[in-house]
């Protein structure tokens, strides 16, 4: 469970996070706080046996766990706030003598989730990765800029989830908000 005292990188934004209406379409922008994270380095991950996704840009959902491919030998575990420790209990049990590591990244980056019918049209304006529907589509993600700055996308059924570093994460909201109004 998160620390009651604990603020997140937007709870100052929540007005601005409430939903933007343009040309008839809402688009909504959610923070999603304390999202646990944790960052898995393993090599040969594929023989130690766990449910990773190996191939490029994808995810592997697994009840409340995604798990987002980084790399040929990174991931990203995402969990319910407050789980981190337990993932990487169960992902150090899991992989046993195996070189690996596993990182609690939760304050590494502020987390967002873009929905409504525009909200692709509006990452398309600042993210030069092809999101057509025939191309991008849920269980994708990849790391990219978005508005000069570093996110990863994670394409889940509804929305787009955005991972930010807390540092941009204002700047962020800006832009998307600004954008998302002159749609």
């Amino acid at each position: 469970m998160a620390d009651p005292r604990a603020a997140s990188p937007l709870a100052h934004r929540a007005q601005d996070l409430a939903g933007i209406e343009s040309g008839g379409a809402t688009v909504s922008l959610i923070e999603v706080p304390f999202l646990a994270q944790v960052g898995l380095r393993v090599d040969d991950a594929e023989a130690a046996g766990l449910a990773l996704p190996f191939a490029a840009n994808t995810v592997h959902t697994e009840g409340e766990r995604s798990t987002l491919w980084l790399g040929p030998d990174e991931w990203l575990v995402t969990g319910p706030p407050g789980t981190a420790a337990t993932m990487i209990q169960d992902l150090d049990v899991s992989l046993g003598e195996r070189h690996h590591a596993c990182v609690d990244l939760s304050a590494n980056r502020a987390v967002l989730d873009l929905g409504g019918p525009g909200a692709l049209e509006v990452l398309e304006r600042g993210c030069s990765i092809d999101l057509h529907p025939s191309r991008w589509n849920a269980g994708m993600c990849a790391q990219t800029n978005l508005a000069r700055t570093q996110v990863i996308l994670e394409q889940r059924p509804q929305t787009t989830r955005i991972f930010v570093r807390p540092s941009f994460a204002g700047y962020l909201v800006d832009w998307l908000t600004s954008v998302a109004a002159d749609r």
